[in-house]
């Protein structure tokens, strides 16, 4: 008797102890949520992820950076779909396009848009000596349709290929993959993971129209930032986050100066902390300007 009493507290406490946890995480989540008031906040999310020059070395850690946030997507309970992504020469990637499906994806994920920085012994070096290497990320919001982006048919150039990369070997069977390139703009957008040539090009205007819809409000703000005198660029050597391996270990947010000294937990995807802490400071009008400091 006495045991199952010493069973049944023991339950109760584990009991307990998830609910407290639950009630924490709702809250955090409720204060996150409150700090996204965007209209479109609350949408699905396009992540595209690219690295910078360096070859081999930017292209494994733009593959890392993707693990990152497919990871994240986990933890968050979110559905991410890869519709796009291109192998790297040796190792990693040179592009992946992922869709990130889940209530405030876009508002969260926006946190996340610019240059990552990595600093680490590269295993690709026989000198094994320390490397930097640069990635980028870019995030849109899945568009509703209620908003309206005209493209002409006269306006994009359609190419379809035969897939590449992973995606089962029934892929590339046929030419299904699709790529669009927007003329007046230049923007080329591609999508390889679906068998059917019509889906593929189904997802790749949804791409489309997230870009030239990003473009538009890009150039708003470009017109207003003229007016005040001020241009803010997202460029390689303005990273808004650091991640160093070595010689010592720290993750280091430019922008709301956060540092976390576990870098396998935030390459695993625990990455709220960050997003949490710029939405804040954001919010506040506090967010420094991304770029080089004293990592």
């Amino acid at each position: 008797m006495l045991f199952d009493w010493a069973r049944q507290g023991e339950d109760v406490t584990d009991e307990l102890s998830r609910t407290l946890d639950t009630y924490a995480r709702d809250v955090q989540n409720g204060e996150i949520r409150t700090m996204l008031s965007g209209d479109l906040d609350r949408k699905n999310a396009i992540l595209s992820i690219h690295p910078g020059a360096g070859g081999t070395e930017s292209q494994d850690w733009a593959e890392m950076l993707l693990r990152m946030y497919l990871r994240w997507t986990e933890r968050r309970g979110f559905k991410p779909e890869i519709i796009d992504t291109q192998p790297g020469d040796e190792a990693g990637i040179k592009s992946a396009t992922v869709l990130v499906t889940g209530d405030y994806a876009y508002g969260l994920l926006s946190a996340e848009a610019g240059v990552h920085r990595l600093v680490r012994i590269s295993p690709f070096d026989q000198a094994a000596r320390r490397h930097t290497s640069f990635a980028s990320a870019y995030v849109w919001p899945e568009l509703p349709d209620d908003i309206d982006i005209e493209i002409e048919d006269k306006d994009i150039r359609i190419d379809t290929f035969r897939s590449s990369g992973a995606g089962g070997q029934h892929v590339n069977v046929t030419d299904s993959a699709v790529r669009i390139t927007h003329l007046p703009t230049g923007i080329v957008v591609s999508c390889q993971n679906e068998r059917s040539q019509h889906k593929n090009r189904s997802s790749a205007m949804k791409v489309l129209k997230a870009r030239l819809y990003d473009l538009r409000l890009k150039e708003q703000q470009d017109r207003l930032d003229q007016l005040g005198g001020e241009k803010k660029d997202i460029a390689f050597g303005h990273q808004i986050r650091s991640y160093v391996l070595q010689p010592y270990q720290m993750v280091k947010d430019h922008r709301t100066k956060l540092q976390i000294g576990d870098v396998n937990r935030v390459l695993d995807g625990d990455l709220d902390e960050f997003i949490k802490g710029y939405l804040m400071k954001k919010a506040l009008g506090k967010l420094e300007k991304p770029g080089d400091d004293d990592v």
